[in-house]
């Protein structure tokens, strides 16, 4: 439809009203995108390895898909859940405590289910931001529930991850006048895209912070269970007072491999949970029933998660070893799948990079590896470990490819 229409007028401002559509700035991912089109193109027959992408490269294990297909078979399973299935919310306290430590949550009052962990990130700012309140948002980050803080005229202020404190957030550094307006500290540990867990004292730190600033923890842990190098899951659960100001979300995707289930939960602070699961049960009906029978299976065999761990620690070691190789500084994460290196500042006698950005571009097209660029605290890039490669051989191909393609450029740092 070429003509404007009166349609146009009554689009929210929220996402843009008058000029929703005509926007021309392209974004992170759209480049990105464009760039690898561009790419295979410009090298035809040349493999283009996609180290970008963050989400899981196998599927779900047999037996859970086994679940799924058993339990869409049954008659009494045809129906809404709502709020999800009692049976759901009691092995998720099993599993909080089995896996991170995590005593006496209530299943009745204190575990709602969710259709993955992004709707839930979005409606608690539904629950909480009324206009001129604030978000505290870790950057850079997953900006879900920042969005839709500003989409309900509440502001956000970043608090920038850097390396020489951890990639922790200064909370000592907020200014007074932002406390006192913070409603919702947003958290993400294993932390998306640094690949930095949290300690026990800084979650410490963090409860007190909230208590004394009248502020909720939403502790985001897509990746709780993902750990590495003996690491034990830290959930902010597991810290004495945390229930008093926090809940924790919890999703299948990474840690199950069940991306595209849509599956989440969000455990802790019994009013949090009942504000959520309030909002929520105004948007859906609740998630397929065999899908959280699926989950059930998940939670009760923690095992699946070590295996895939296992893989991705595995890669991660080979790709740490082969960037710092050629000169990076790149070392094991704590946690994720990602592996979070500074930019180099050029090429000898070549191109300089200015941003994370630029070096990203740089590799998509001169050298057909995709990686995602982070510019919020610095100059990175993430590669993820969840690239494609069945056999053992196709994981060390991939990564001695990785290092012919670079090993001949003179990088500086």
């Amino acid at each position: 439809m070429s003509e404007e229409t009166y349609i146009q007028g009554l689009i929210a401002e929220r996402i843009g009203g008058k000029m929703f559509g005509k926007d021309t700035k392209i974004y992170k991912f759209e480049k990105i995108k464009r760039a690898k089109a561009s790419a295979k193109a410009a090298h035809p027959g040349v493999e283009l390895i996609d180290m970008g992408v963050g989400e899981p490269d196998e599927m779900a294990f047999p037996g859970v898909v086994k679940v799924l297909q058993a339990e869409a078979g049954k008659p009494e399973n045809r129906g809404y859940a709502d709020n999800g299935i009692e049976d759901l919310k009691e092995t998720a306290v099993k599993y909080m405590d089995r896996v991170f430590d995590v005593k006496g949550l209530d299943p009745k009052t204190e575990v709602v289910h969710s259709i993955g962990s992004k709707p839930a990130l979005a409606m608690m700012a539904s629950c909480f931001i009324n206009p001129g309140d604030v978000m505290l948002m870790t950057v850079p980050g997953y900006p879900v529930t920042a969005t839709h803080t500003a989409w309900y005229d509440g502001d956000v202020h970043p608090l920038p991850l850097l390396q020489e404190n951890g990639f922790l957030p200064d909370l000592k550094g907020i200014p007074a006048e932002i406390a006192k307006k913070a409603k919702l500290l947003y958290l993400n540990y294993p932390n998306n895209p640094t690949g930095a867990q949290a300690t026990m004292e800084f979650y410490e730190e963090a409860i007190d912070w909230a208590r004394e600033n009248e502020v909720v923890i939403i502790q985001d842990a897509a990746y709780g269970a993902l750990v590495y190098e003996g690491r034990k899951p830290l959930s902010i659960l597991s810290v004495a007072g945390a229930k008093d100001v926090a809940v924790e979300i919890h999703s299948f995707s990474k840690a199950f491999n069940m991306t595209g289930w849509r599956l989440a939960f969000v455990c802790g602070n019994p009013l949090v949970v009942s504000a959520f699961a309030n909002v929520k049960d105004n948007y859906d009906s609740g998630q397929f029933i065999p899908i959280q029978k699926a989950g059930i299976y998940c939670l009760e065999n923690p095992e699946i998660t070590e295996v895939i761990a296992g893989k991705y620690e595995r890669r991660l070691k080979m790709l740490v070893d082969a960037l710092n190789s050629m000169g990076f500084k790149a070392s094991m994460p704590g946690g994720t799948f990602y592996l979070y290196v500074r930019a180099p500042r050029g090429v000898k006698g070549g191109p300089s990079f200015q941003s994370g950005e630029d070096f990203s571009q740089f590799l998509i097209k001169e050298k057909l590896i995709s990686t995602v660029p982070w510019d919020d605290a610095g100059a990175y890039v993430r590669f993820a470990a969840c690239f494609i490669a069945p056999t053992l051989d196709e994981e060390n191909r991939v990564i001695e490819e990785i290092k012919v393609r670079l090993s001949d450029i003179p990088f500086e740092f």
